[in-house]
């Protein structure tokens, strides 16, 4: 099987001391640590075939597929930032050999070097806010005796999508203000578009997507705005902390 290697991520150099004997990563492989001070980098071998550019344009669309080298990915990463500072690359990023990476690391050390330094110290919350579910609307806004059954459907219809058009925008402009909030409580925040329900896994729409980057261990304001939130229009769902994936990327890569 001819291989090549999949990247994970880069940190200082001193992650060849990691133990990284029983850590497995895509399909199962070892992981490996291949340094070039004053960095270094976390790859794996994979199947040349499945990861070549016609393969992943086709897997990348495949979401179980995608979803299973994801955790995989983060799998190693999480790990492996426990302790230290590390720069994750994005996902099925691949080189052809150990010797290309070894190069990627030589040409792009002075990048590498800034993305570990903005993250030193620091770990990844995100938010998710929803919204919450439409009232109920009156029940002469849905339907009158005066129409036709037809017609009263039509109108209960447009008056639903009205309804849920009204709570999403409110919903909005509260996510709005809750991530000026979290950005004044931050040292970096990114905003993302909302996810698709079928990646998110929920029912209801998503109005804020975002990253923030605080020092380890200071989280407890962020903490309190999220838990105590609570407003007719939008539900707030906080996770981390998380590997700084949003803030270790290259500057020339964002």
């Amino acid at each position: 099987m001819s291989e090549v290697m999949y990247l994970y991520a880069v940190a200082d150099s001193d992650l060849v001391d990691a133990d990284v004997t029983d850590m497995r990563a895509v399909d199962g492989a070892p992981v490996r640590i291949i340094a070039e001070a004053p960095i270094a980098a976390v790859v794996s071998a994979v199947d040349a075939e499945r990861f070549s550019a016609p393969a992943l344009r086709r897997q990348l669309e495949d979401l179980q597929w995608l979803e299973d080298i994801a955790r995989a990915h983060n799998a190693v990463v999480s790990q492996l930032a426990q302790g230290r500072p590390i720069a994750p690359v994005r996902l099925a990023t691949v080189f052809a050999s150990v010797e290309n990476v070894r190069a990627l690391l030589r040409t792009r050390v002075e990048d590498f070097v800034a993305a570990l330094g903005r993250v030193r110290g620091c770990c990844e919350w995100a938010v998710k806010g929803f919204v919450v579910g439409a009232e109920p609307l009156p029940a002469t806004a849905v339907s009158s005796e005066a129409l036709s059954p037809g017609r009263s459907y039509l109108e209960r219809r447009r008056a639903q999508r009205d309804s849920r058009d009204l709570q999403s925008q409110k919903a909005s402009a509260e996510a709005e203000a809750v991530h000026q909030r979290l950005v004044s409580l931050t040292l970096a925040s990114r905003r993302y578009p909302p996810q698709d329900r079928r990646l998110s896994g929920q029912r209801d729409e998503m109005v804020l997507n975002a990253a923030y980057l605080l020092p380890e261990g200071v989280e407890t304001e962020l903490r309190r705005v999220v838990d105590e939130y609570h407003r007719g229009h939008l539900r707030l769902e906080l996770s981390g902390p998380w590997a700084p994936y949003s803030f270790a990327t290259l500057e020339s890569d964002q």
